[in-house]
């Protein structure tokens, strides 16, 4: 069908080659009048290019000018002029598309030409690869390039300090892998102050293997977490003292707003219990949360009514439905503290500090691009959820390689036999071979095999470091043989050996077919490249995974019908469209997978920008004073929403109510008094409450000092929304787990989510601006706050001197580390205090 279709209107495809050659031609052009050119006239190119943008013109308009002066720049420092084609891939680039290229055909060479043209903007271009030896790597062998043409170059690997990582995000060209970049934009956003972030804005990434980074490692999700050891302790500890305190007498329970407060008496009493001074310190933030928590999982919530105690777990029990709600969590510690209150284990013992999946980190750049040998297969996920095509860029050299149909075998074993056969055949007559599995597993078995056959051979598997990149590279010398996981060696070249190519050029053999058919081009794209020979056959037997799933029925119905013994393969074109019929199905299905994962990782996505956006604010703004006098103004709205409402007849205010909740937040007692008169108007209230919290603000304005007011203002700030985040991402999490149930109950489970996932929001957003006031007007300063020198390594080492790289799911942080909020203190005492 789509071939017909290709005649009628022609291939799409071929539109966009068409399209991108004028734009060549241009180029081209510029080649004489650059190469008679002196280095030093060479270099200075790139202040006239960036004078020219400051005049008004576009990187467009300096495109094929800049890109005739990289080829030029590469052809004296690298002895590499890139190829017609390259070029056509660095445009597509630049126009933040996806260029597909076969291996061998130079993608390190074409990213340096969009690289280039976009760092002329100064705000910095990030090249994005797998693994840290290709980053190395790559700055190393561009970056002379970029050298010669006056441009600074950064490499992001683990490791570094926080100013080596700073100087290499100010660099105009930055290398480095998707794990630092993701992990040290998390690590940005919790920093107590600015000139502790290492990033700079995200405007142009280049991200090289595109495929496996968007979209294979797309869901895994960074994740930076707290180690918690003492978290159950304290909750047990709060269990056992909240019982012993008198209702009325040592707090006040409000069912109506669904509060407890504690009173002055309560709160000696907790002090002494605590062995504390002052419950309201900065020092004790979190005792003084832990505390309220226990009150209100103690006096609030009770069992059989709010929750069910069922094996051995708290369950949420819908107040509307009074179905229990599986999976979901009270947030901010109150689950935990029912927890210990039900004696039952408390869980969630590490924390999350902050959290982001790959698509979406990468989807907050400015302009995104990639390039990869294999993505057509998968452009309609590129584009639905980056909004990128995908453009295949014709070879260089036409390409000879031959692909033979793929033989079928009924039984594992018996597949097995027949590749040794193929491989020994190879060995005998010199011809190199990779073999690529799926697995570690079956990566060792094959190796035993060939063992036993007196059959010398490599074996690599997925564990990127330099000498696998040397072994593949010398995958095709004269009788090797070499057995990869199928990702094993990705970006690195096979050059074939002398009298290789007489002999047929490198054989590729895959051993299995993969679920997504561009990881069999991968493999297949070792051989042939720059119009070398070359050769590939897949074996695949009916016990494979993908066939036993999906494709097995009818082929194996052929076989039987043929009378084929287990040992006796089936070969023809029409097995193979069968293969890739089934594997056409396995990709439908996991793109629709990743994409519903997405609509709901979205969620929380756009939660995370909100909240990240408003840190930044505070951390820039250097006078948080009209932030604060908002939030006072907010919260007294709420509070007059909650106890004197529009719509209540104010003979039902209630007052009293109002007073003690106001009192807890500000500090200031029985603040309406004598004031209340018969016909007292809301706004009257209101006037009052707002007045009498300005003036007790200003009072402490005076008391400590203007310029420390602002520092601990920002500090507290940023120090609460840290902790109320956290504690959301937990809660997101939970609800997240159970919410799959709800599909039972005819519901959408994504439309409960983002309902239930907004209301907490907004909770979350009301307990920030409350619990700041509460701290702001209760802190007592014994000592201006200093601005800490943080410690540089704060997040890049974790753990004595020893530089770990960041890893996903779960990165973490020990407890006598410093804290990578920016604090300068050890992480126990500082954040680590919250989990």
């Amino acid at each position: 069908m789509f071939g017909i279709l290709k005649k009628i209107f022609g291939d799409p495809n071929e539109k966009e080659i068409k399209k991108l050659m004028p734009i060549v031609e241009k180029v081209n052009d510029w080649e004489s009048r650059i190469k008679v050119l002196s280095d030093s006239q060479l270099r200075e190119k790139t202040n006239e290019f960036k004078n020219r943008l400051q005049a008004g013109e576009t990187l467009d308009d300096l495109l094929p000018e800049a890109f005739a002066v990289v080829r030029e720049a590469a052809k004296r420092t690298l002895g590499m002029r890139p190829f017609d084609v390259q070029v056509m891939g660095a445009i597509v680039l630049h126009q933040g598309r996806i260029a597909e290229m076969k291996t061998g055909e130079g993608k390190t060479l074409v990213a340096t030409m969009p690289a280039y043209l976009n760092a002329l903007t100064g705000k910095g271009v990030h090249v994005v690869t797998v693994n840290d030896y290709l980053a190395r790597r790559d700055s190393e062998w561009m970056g002379v390039v970029y050298k010669f043409l006056g441009l600074e170059v950064g490499l992001i690997v683990h490791g570094l300090d926080f100013q080596e990582r700073k100087k290499a995000y100010n660099a105009d060209i930055t290398y480095g892998t998707n794990n630092e970049f993701g992990f040290d934009y998390l690590r940005d956003n919790m920093v107590l102050y600015k000139e502790h972030i290492v990033q700079r804005e995200l405007n142009y990434a280049i991200i090289d293997e595109v495929d496996s980074i968007l979209i294979d490692e797309a869901r895994t999700p960074l994740i930076i977490s707290g180690q918690a050891e003492e978290s159950t302790d304290i909750y047990y500890k709060f269990a056992r003292f909240v019982p012993r305190l008198k209702a009325g007498e040592d707090y006040i329970v409000d069912e109506k707003a669904h509060s407890v407060i504690p009173t002055e008496k309560g709160i000696k009493k907790a002090e002494d219990f605590l062995g504390v001074k002052n419950l309201y310190d900065e020092e004790n933030i979190e005792l003084l949360h832990h505390f309220h928590q226990a009150l209100k999982a103690h006096a609030l919530m009770k069992r059989d009514r709010d929750y069910v105690v069922k094996d051995g777990q708290v369950i949420i029990v819908d107040e509307f439905t009074g179905r229990l709600m599986y999976g979901r969590r009270y947030s901010e510690g109150l689950h935990q503290a029912i927890e210990a209150k039900e004696g039952v284990k408390v869980e969630r013992e590490s924390k999350t500090l902050a959290t982001i999946t790959f698509q979406n980190y990468f989807r907050m750049y400015k302009k995104l691009a990639g390039m990869t040998g294999t993505a057509a297969t998968e452009e309609e996920e590129f584009r639905k959820i980056y909004g990128m095509d995908v453009v295949v860029i014709p070879t260089n050299k036409p390409m000879i390689r031959v692909d033979y149909p793929d033989v079928v075998y009924k039984t594992e074993k018996a597949k097995f036999e027949a590749v040794v056969r193929e491989i020994e055949d190879c060995y005998r007559r010199g011809q190199p071979v990779l073999v690529g599995t799926v697995s570690i597993e079956k990566s060792e078995m094959l190796s035993e095999m060939l063992k036993k056959k007196g059959i010398p051979h490599q074996v690599l598997n997925a564990k990127y470091h330099e000498k696998e990149a040397e072994i593949i590279a010398k995958a095709g010398q004269r009788g090797a043989v070499t057995i990869a996981t199928n990702m094993a060696g990705r970006g690195t070249d096979i050059v074939l050996g002398e009298g290789v190519a007489e002999l047929g050029g490198l054989h590729v053999i895959g051993t299995e077919r993969h679920e997504a058919r561009r990881i069999d081009n991968q493999l297949r794209g070792r051989a042939g490249r720059q119009g070398d020979p070359g050769s590939s056959r897949f074996y695949v037997s009916l016990e494979d995974d993908l066939m036993r799933l999906f494709g097995s029925d009818s082929i194996r119905g052929l076989m039987d019908r043929l009378g084929l013994e287990d040992d006796q393969p089936i070969e023809h074109p029409l097995i193979t469209k069968a293969i890739e019929n089934a594997q056409k199905k396995v990709e439908a299905r996991n793109f629709d997978i990743r994409k519903h994962v997405l609509e709901f990782d979205d969620v929380m996505n756009t939660q995370r920008e909100v909240i990240y956006s408003q840190r930044r604010k505070v951390l820039e703004q250097e006078n948080l004073k009209d932030s604060v006098k908002q939030m006072i103004e907010d919260v007294v709205d709420r509070l007059l929403d909650v106890y004197a409402s529009k719509e209540m007849h104010p003979e039902d205010w209630d007052l009293k109510g109002l007073s003690e909740y106001y009192a807890d937040i500000f500090t200031i007692k029985d603040v309406l008094g004598a004031a209340v008169k018969e016909d007292v108007t809301r706004e009257e209230i209101r006037k009052i409450l707002v007045e009498r919290a300005f003036d007790a603000y200003e009072q402490k304005e005076l008391e400590i000092g203007e310029e420390t007011m602002r520092e601990l203002e920002r500090v507290i700030m940023l120090r609460v929304v840290d902790q109320k985040w956290m504690d959301h991402i937990d809660a997101m999490d939970q609800l997240r787990e159970g919410i799959g149930l709800r599909a039972y109950g005819q519901r959408d489970p994504l439309v409960e989510y983002k309902i239930e996932g907004y209301e907490m929001f907004q909770e979350m957003i009301k307990s920030i601006q409350e619990d700041t006031l509460r701290y702001l007007f209760r802190v007592q300063v014994k000592a201006a706050p200093q601005r800490r020198e943080m410690a540089r390594n704060l997040s890049y080492s974790h753990g004595g001197s020893e530089k770990q790289q960041p890893v996903k799911k779960g990165e973490k942080i020990g407890r006598n580390d410093p804290c990578p909020c920016g604090s300068g203190k050890k992480y126990k005492k500082c954040c680590g205090r919250a989990v």
